[in-house]
């Protein structure tokens, strides 16, 4: 099973502008952290759509059988040391609807939109729930 490296896009409609946000890889590190502003800020993940449906990669982290999804680092986990931040927010990636990840492995790009701000007015962390189901872009 080889499967096909699929592009997917993870928005944050409104992050605390001033910190530092980046993906992070599966030995913890930021992967090219960058500084919010006021506008949205997005990731390109590549992630490999196997054959048989199942998402890997050096982003895709897993719990149990089924359940797989990405970090986004915040703060201090994204390098940004001296941040009163450190947080990450973990996206879901095992529920992208099936006729989605099709259109993905023929070469469209994937694209969910994310919540930025916590209660707390901080940045958003744990498991984030979509502003706007997966799309494609």
């Amino acid at each position: 099973m080889a499967g096909s490296t699929i592009t997917l896009r993870l928005t944050i409609a409104d992050p605390v502008a001033g910190v530092a946000y980046s993906l992070q890889d599966k030995a913890n590190m930021p992967v090219e952290p960058r500084i919010a502003d006021d506008g949205p800020i997005s990731f390109d993940a590549p992630v490999t759509l196997s054959d048989d449906g199942r998402l890997t990669g050096t982003f895709v982290r897993r719990e149990g059988p089924a359940r797989r999804f990405v970090y986004i680092a915040i703060g201090a986990s994204a390098g940004q040391h001296a941040s009163e931040w450190s947080r990450r927010a973990k996206i879901d990636i095992h529920d992208i609807p099936a006729d989605l990840l099709a259109q993905a492995r023929g070469g469209l790009l994937l694209e969910v939109v994310l919540p930025g701000r916590a209660r707390d007015g901080g940045p958003a962390c744990a498991t984030v729930r979509p502003l706007q189901a997966w799309r494609v872009v």
